[in-house]
């Protein structure tokens, strides 16, 4: 039986600041199990592999046969994969990288927007056992994963340009206009490679589903594997972005580590570790899943910056992991550069100190966290730290400790840990504190639709709900969008004016003077006495002059 699903939110009886919240990619019936989707939302942290013979050339995975001369089209298809022997591919190593950097689940390309097909199809000869390698590549994925004691994920594209070119239909991703006896051509080819891919690879955890048509794909993967949890196709999965607002139920993002899905050897800009360990940070907080784009190189292997950003992700979940698998929110999101996770309970919170620049070893910090209360049963420390020593300082205090205060709960700790020879570790620090209550009502902000006239922008915003506070300020932030790809890196945002708010309502903000025929991003925030809470994330375009 079908369902609908409406993303909305509301006021809750869970205490998030949360906002409305839209994606193209969410699909109209989810047959999910809830179980399933919680087992997911446990795992948190993912490995996407993007990888295609189109890998020989450095080049985007699929889209170069989109406008494609017939010469360069042909020898796409009939030339290519006959240089496509991926010897060095070893799906037992990629699974242990992963598994060191904290992931818990791999979703691997079995057939991207092109047609080829990674594993071995009765309904294409466009498919790896036609190259030299010859093997069925994804039976090997398939087993080096599970024998890593990771979850087995599957990226499908229903959409072929092989098909489409093969049927006498011109390569394109929009405004297709199929006869109905093509478009049930079409939907049996899909129906038919997800019966291969749901009946001959055993059991599969996870189906990202790229692409249209979704539904003859999702039918048959649910119908095959009723424990199979689909996220493309069935929730909401943001694309190189994160969400501006917490979301309590499953979602996933998917980020590359550069600038493109695939291999890209030249005229890359990597993303480092710290700001994809921030990433992460950010997305658990908010109640997500990340999910870390790799593109093999055409030989079958993680190329070494990514290998490298890969341990030193590694080195931070070995110490850091437990507040990062099985968390969920707390009551909000961050206190300025302090971010949260919490267990499910909510009776132990994470905070997760991300500005540690001037923190040098065997020095002491305090801050103060206005969201959390002290019970007579509190205990904290530093997450892989004992709090008993700090290497070469025989006199140095290194407990952690706390104290209730009117202005909040004050914990005062000691990075202790020497975890690089020189001391120089740059990633945050993870505080575990235990026995706690939440300490206030948080408001709840809602960014609002934009009016644009011909020299002025009006933003929009509705303040939901005050919280415990008598009076709040609200007002909104705004930036120059960075670009699709760009803009997941850029932190700078700009004020507007903002004012007080004692009761619950909407408000507005005009804004002058800026760039003529430029996107902008903005979002609502809300100024507690003890936090700032912040809307969902908005786009609005100018007007040209």
């Amino acid at each position: 039986m079908k369902k609908t699903f409406f993303l909305f939110f509301a006021v809750l009886l869970v205490t998030f600041a949360q906002a409305q919240i839209t994606d193209d990619a969410r699909a109209s019936y989810n047959r999910n199990k809830p179980e399933r989707q919680e087992w997911l939302r446990d795992m948190g942290f993912g490995m996407f592999i993007h990888w295609s013979m189109d890998s020989q050339l450095g080049i985007v995975i699929s889209h170069s046969m989109v406008g494609a001369s017939e010469d360069y089209t042909n020898r796409f298809i009939n030339e290519l994969p006959k240089t496509f022997d991926p010897t060095e591919f070893d799906a037992y190593k990629i699974a242990r990288q992963a598994k060191l950097a904290g992931m818990k689940y791999i979703v691997f390309t079995t057939k991207h927007h092109s047609g080829f097909c990674m594993w071995d199809t009765e309904t294409t000869d466009f498919n790896i056992t036609n190259t030299p390698y010859k093997k069925d590549l994804l039976k090997e994925y398939v087993e080096g994963v599970r024998k890593a004691g990771l979850a087995v994920g599957f990226y499908y594209s229903p959409e072929d340009f092989n098909f489409l070119r093969e049927n006498g239909v011109l390569v394109r991703r929009r405004g297709l206009d199929l006869s109905d006896e093509m478009k049930s051509k079409y939907n049996d080819f899909i129906r038919r490679q997800t019966h291969e891919l749901f009946s001959n690879y055993g059991k599969i955890d996870v189906l990202f589903i790229d692409g249209n048509p979704k539904e003859p794909c999702k039918d048959e993967a649910w119908n095959l594997q009723p424990d199979l949890v689909i996220t493309r196709g069935a929730v909401n999965t943001p694309e190189q972005k994160l969400l501006g607002v917490v979301d309590d139920n499953l979602w996933e993002s998917c980020v590359t580590m550069g600038t493109q899905w695939q291999y890209k050897p030249t005229n890359d800009e990597l993303k480092s570790a710290g700001s994809v360990i921030e990433m992460l940070i950010e997305t658990r907080a908010k109640g997500g899943n990340l999910l870390l784009n790799i593109g093999l190189d055409p030989f079958g292997a993680i190329p070494d910056p990514e290998a490298r950003n890969l341990t030193e992700l590694a080195a931070w979940q070995f110490i850091n992991q437990e507040a990062i698998q099985g968390s969920r929110p707390w009551i909000i999101p961050q206190e300025g550069n302090i971010w949260f996770t919490a267990s499910k309970d909510r009776k132990t919170v994470y905070a997760i100190i991300t500005d540690i620049k001037n923190w040098s070893r065997g020095d002491r910090k305090e801050f103060v966290l206005g969201s959390v209360k002290a019970t007579p049963n509190t205990k904290i420390s530093v997450l892989g730290q004992n709090d008993l020593v700090v290497e070469y300082k025989p006199n140095a205090d290194a407990k952690s400790r706390f104290k209730q205060t009117d202005k909040g709960l004050e914990i005062s700790v000691v990075r202790a840990q020497r975890i690089y020879n020189n001391a120089k570790w740059p990633n945050p620090i993870i505080v575990k504190i235990e026995n706690v209550l939440p300490s206030l009502d948080p408001p709840i902000i809602e960014t609002q639709k934009a009016k644009v006239a011909n020299k002025t922008v009006t933003l929009s915003g509705n303040l939901l709900k005050k919280g415990d506070a008598k009076k709040v300020k609200v007002g909104f932030e705004y930036r120059l969008y960075a670009g699709f790809v760009e803009n997941i890196s850029n932190k700078t945002w700009h004020e507007t004016s903002f004012r007080e708010a004692s009761n619950e309502a909407e408000f507005t903000v005009v804004l002058e003077n800026l760039q003529p025929g430029k996107t902008y991003e903005y979002r609502a925030v809300v100024v507690h006495p003890q936090m700032s809470i912040y809307g969902d994330v908005k786009k609005v375009t100018t007007k040209n002059e």
